[in-house]
């Protein structure tokens, strides 16, 4: 782990200073009981830690970015330590942790541990670190604090309100989605004037210059409904976004564009997304989220066909469903009309997850794969697939000249088996000679016992 420190004694304070690697600091100190006191000092500090491997291509791209987000920490002064543990080192810590995979950052708070699940960007890690080491429900006490907080954050959700049970449901959410965004509560005085709410108490969440508030009866859980309006409602879309939003149970409509294509055809789409998104948010925004998405190569793996861009999906991530365009789009009323069409069921949705699109899936997976390797490393690829195709030839041909050298030998000894061990009788093979004149007649071989029995027969 990458600590700091102050004094070489068996029993140190843990403190900020460079980035020391873990290795390094055992070297130094020569001290078995090292993993033992950072168990039981980390309580009293919070830890931004990465769990790392050292044979891991992540984990090598993510280490110039830890290594800024450490000195930038420091430089303005945060109480949180910045890590990193060789996972593979110390896989007790790692396993207590619950590290499945590299990198893994976790920030340690007292007994808790968030894992951070945003991209590997030193501004999107340090935002993380900021927003969980803090207090998990901030106040706002004043409205100029509040529109300081719309500035600085795109979406962010509001406790309005005195004690309730709707408070504690808050609470509990905030405990549970603390590493996606950030939870505040104010009274009701320093909420903006362009906020209207029919009761009290109540949960709003402010996003898009604009805002909305939670509805028991239409939105159901309050966990649930803080996860599905986490987002904006227009994104710029990629693998790691689409599979958070599968948590959130929406549709996601997609125009897959060429960003370096500055064409009519392509900024028409994206166009025509952002005007539906903005202008049609209160209609869908339960169901949908919108975005764009720059090349087809992730749509195309994700839907196994090959889409022509540019163009407009729509993406069901909880099931791997996805409705395709039945005609051209060339307004914003034509794409409406196209999520309504999804929305009561008259689109035809294709993909999905049964046993069939499974094994689909399988085939398609390997196959990109043996193609990617090919393409990347012809030598590669004919090394890891010549060779085992190679040792199994040669063991079917081992195997097939094994068995016709055996039937030969066996047929040479079945030949060998049914010929006589002596000349034949002369009685059966040739006529006996006629006696000679004045000559006593030879009296009839006697034919063996085995041949008079078959005559008798």
């Amino acid at each position: 782990m990458t600590l700091g420190w102050v004094q070489p004694a068996p029993c140190f304070a843990l403190t900020w200073a460079a980035l020391v690697p873990l290795e390094f600091l055992l070297l130094i100190y020569h001290c078995s009981c090292f993993i033992k006191v950072f168990k039981e000092n980390r309580k009293d500090d919070i830890w931004l830690v990465d769990f790392y491997a050292p044979w891991c291509g992540h984990c090598k791209k993510l280490e110039p970015i830890w290594n800024e987000v450490g000195l930038e920490m420091k430089s303005i002064g945060s109480p949180v330590k910045v890590g990193k543990m060789d996972a593979t080192s110390y896989s007790s810590i790692a396993s207590e942790f619950g590290v499945r995979g590299y990198p893994t950052i976790k920030l340690l708070k007292g007994d808790l541990a968030y894992n951070y699940r945003g991209p590997r960007t030193k501004d999107d890690i340090i935002e993380f670190a900021h927003r969980v080491s803090g207090a998990l429900i901030r106040p706002l006490p004043s409205q100029q604090m509040f529109e300081h907080m719309q500035k600085r954050h795109r979406v962010f959700f509001v406790y309005i309100g005195g004690e309730s049970p709707l408070k504690e449901k808050y609470i509990d959410a905030a405990s549970e989605l603390i590493v996606y965004t950030y939870f505040f509560s104010a009274s009701e005085e320093v909420v903006p004037a362009y906020v209207t709410l029919k009761e009290m108490p109540a949960v709003l969440v402010f996003k898009d210059e604009t805002y909305f508030v939670y509805d028991e009866y239409e939105d159901g859980d309050l966990s649930s409904w803080i996860n599905r309006e986490r987002f904006q409602n227009y994104l710029t879309m990629d693998g790691f976004l689409l599979y958070e939003l599968g948590d959130t149970g929406k549709l996601v409509a997609i125009a897959v564009i060429d960003e370096k294509n500055t064409s009519v055809e392509h900024t028409r789409l994206k166009s025509i997304i952002q005007e539906v998104a903005r202008d049609y948010r209160d209609q869908f925004h339960r169901d949908f989220q919108f975005g764009h998405m720059d090349g087809n190569d992730y749509i195309n793996t994700l839907l196994m066909d090959e889409l022509k861009v540019p163009t407009v999906v729509v993406l069901n991530t909880s099931n791997q469903q996805y409705f395709l365009l039945e005609r051209q789009i060339t307004n914003a009323e034509d794409m409406v009309q196209f999520i309504n069409n999804v929305l009561d069921g008259t689109v035809d949705a294709q993909g999905g997850d049964s046993i069939l699109q499974r094994l689909k899936r399988i085939v398609f997976d390997a196959k990109s794969t043996v193609v990617s390797i090919f393409r990347s490393s012809p030598l590669m690829g004919c090394f890891l697939f010549g060779l085992p195709l190679g040792v199994i030839s040669i063991m079917c041909y081992g195997i097939y000249t094994a068995d016709a050298d055996g039937g030969y030998i066996e047929e040479r000894y079945e030949v060998s088996k049914s010929e006589p061990d002596g000349p034949e009788p002369a009685g059966e093979s040739q006529e006996s000679p006629e006696p000679r004149a004045g000559a006593s007649p030879l009296p009839a071989p006697q034919e063996p016992k085995d041949v008079l029995e078959k005559k008798k027969d």
